[in-house]
């Protein structure tokens, strides 16, 4: 086995985060402008190296928050993603300027036989023309422009060779390599890079970028074996979210570096305390759960269940356990607070999980674990992240859930009376149904004649015990648009009023969001 290297000898690999970008664009975990900046902040805490912020033409909402991102986020460099064409360029520097040299113009074009015939309609000279002016016109504005090749990993060698160097003279200074479509494996993505480091002559003037996604299952693999070949940049997500199968996640490439540094001559400035706080804030901004046997961060990754399992770790944790808990950022799901925990308590707690909340949001939070506090003997950390997403972090509200009266039984048809508050008016309607969700949601869905689709309706308890809080989220689809809604109770019926009301708020702000891409 190769001997550890000192942590000064060797490489560090830059950590590209575009959770921001490439993560919300997969359905259900779209995010609004302040959403945007909070999770921009804990990618701060995490010490990533550039958050991609968005994609500023694509819609008014878009450019907002990587304006806003540029203008607050301290310490990563921040970039945005543009098409090869003046209007997006000139539309990422608008927003990015507020970053100053930290901005970096990210600016691409599909470089694949299969895209230049079929989607971009163009031969490979004119792609190969565009790809250059593109970059020259984003380098008028900044040095830090990162170009990348689409669909890289189905280009011909010898025209990927030929852009690349082309970019590079054009004043690229990072070079992305993107498997775009999740279709590489990872010997045949390690001999691409070797290609491009032994072929390129230019190489030695950029810094080579990976940036894959899971179709196949390899995205993690692939990244590794990208940086073995001579890759100084990956390219991730939080919870490995993204396109379609969605991407390399950050927190199992990061603790593949920290745990394998005995063969593995790599390292990253990536606070991995904060890795926890980060996945849990990312599942309750967009209210998808990370499934519980997820590396890293699941529920279970750190579970022992198995008596022989139990055994080894309480005689020594590294029997089953190949990196701790708090290394992660993992703590122990012990009773932390009460009615009788104060203010400051409570905002400790709630920084420690990620959530540094300004004075006018920890106010409402905190009045509203008190109340929490009054119906449950213990309030977990479980609790006060439903607390939060269900308090602090709802989007603009069109509809506000006022009162639900239910009344349903063995031999009586279930029937629910709601009231909610609809740009601030009161409607109130009854509807009968097959149990008092059904008959909850239809009189929602009638209030607000939304046209939208359940297509998903979950319910769990987010702690044991008879008083534990009801956790419900909902996948609701209108259109083109699919959004996810989470709502939590002491009462399921309300939890699941509060989760589709969550939704169809959601779905509001989704329309009102997008203008045409341009």
């Amino acid at each position: 086995m190769a001997k550890s290297a000192q942590k000064d000898d060797k490489q560090i690999i830059r950590i590209f985060d575009t959770t921001l970008r490439d993560g919300e664009q997969a359905p259900g975990n779209s995010m609004n402008i302040e959403e945007k900046l909070r999770l921009a902040k804990q990618l701060q805490k995490l010490n990533v190296d550039v958050i991609e912020a968005g994609f500023p033409i694509a819609s008014e909402g878009d450019f907002e928050a990587v304006k806003k991102v540029a203008q607050t986020i301290k310490g990563p460099q921040i970039a945005g993603l543009c098409r090869s064409s003046e209007k997006d360029i000139d539309r990422a520097w608008e927003a990015l300027k507020h970053a100053g040299e930290k901005g970096r113009i990210h600016t691409f074009i599909a470089t694949s036989d299969i895209h230049m015939k079929y989607k971009l309609k163009m031969e490979p000279g004119k792609v190969l023309e565009d790809a250059v002016k593109a970059v020259r016109r984003a380098r008028s504005y900044t040095p830090n422009v990162e170009f990348s090749c689409e669909d890289a990993v189905r280009t011909r060698l010898p025209f990927l060779v030929e852009v690349v160097e082309a970019v590079i003279d054009a004043g690229a200074t990072t070079v992305n390599i993107p498997d775009t479509v999740g279709y590489t494996i990872p010997f045949e993505y390690f001999n691409i890079i070797k290609h491009l480091k032994d072929n390129v002559r230019n190489i030695d003037k950029a810094v080579i970028s990976v940036h894959c996604h899971n179709d196949l299952g390899l995205s993690v693999a692939n990244s590794i074996a990208a940086i073995q070949a001579g890759a100084g940049q990956v390219e991730c997500t939080i919870n490995g979210i993204g396109e379609r199968a969605g991407n390399c996640s950050l927190e199992e490439f990061v603790m593949i570096l920290k745990t394998r540094a005995d063969i593995l001559p790599f390292r990253c400035n990536v606070a991995t305390e904060q890795l926890t706080p980060a996945s849990r804030l990312l599942s309750t901004i967009t209210g998808i759960a990370v499934q519980p046997n997820k590396a890293i961060v699941g529920a279970n990754a750190f579970a022992h269940e198995a008596g022989i399992h139990q055994h080894g770790v309480l005689m020594e944790k590294s029997t089953y356990e190949i990196m701790t808990p708090d290394s992660v950022g993992l703590k122990e799901n012990a009773l932390v607070l009460g009615k009788h925990s104060g203010r400051h308590a409570f905002k400790k707690r709630l920084i420690e999980l990620g959530h540094d909340l300004n004075d006018e949001d920890l106010n409402k939070a905190f009045d509203k674990f008190k109340s929490l506090a009054d119906l449950k003997k213990e309030v977990f950390d479980e609790d006060l992240e439903a607390l939060i997403a269900e308090e602090v972090m709802r989007p603009a509200e069109k509809y506000k859930l006022d009162h639900i009266t239910v009344t349903c039984g063995s031999f009586a048809v279930a029937t629910a009376t709601v009231q909610l508050e609809i740009d601030g008016e009161p409607v109130r309607t009854a509807e009968l149904g097959d149990g008092p969700v059904d008959a909850t949601l239809k009189a929602i869905k009638k209030l607000t004649k939304t046209k939208g689709r359940l297509l998903q309706y979950n319910v769990g308890s987010i702690t044991g015990g008879t008083d534990a809080q009801g956790e419900v989220t909902v996948k609701v689809s209108d259109g083109d648009k699919t959004v996810s809604g989470r709502g939590s109770s002491t009462d399921i019926i309300e939890a699941s009023a509060k989760a589709y009301i969550n939704a169809l708020n959601r779905l509001h702000y989704q329309k009102g969001k997008f203008i045409e891409s341009l």
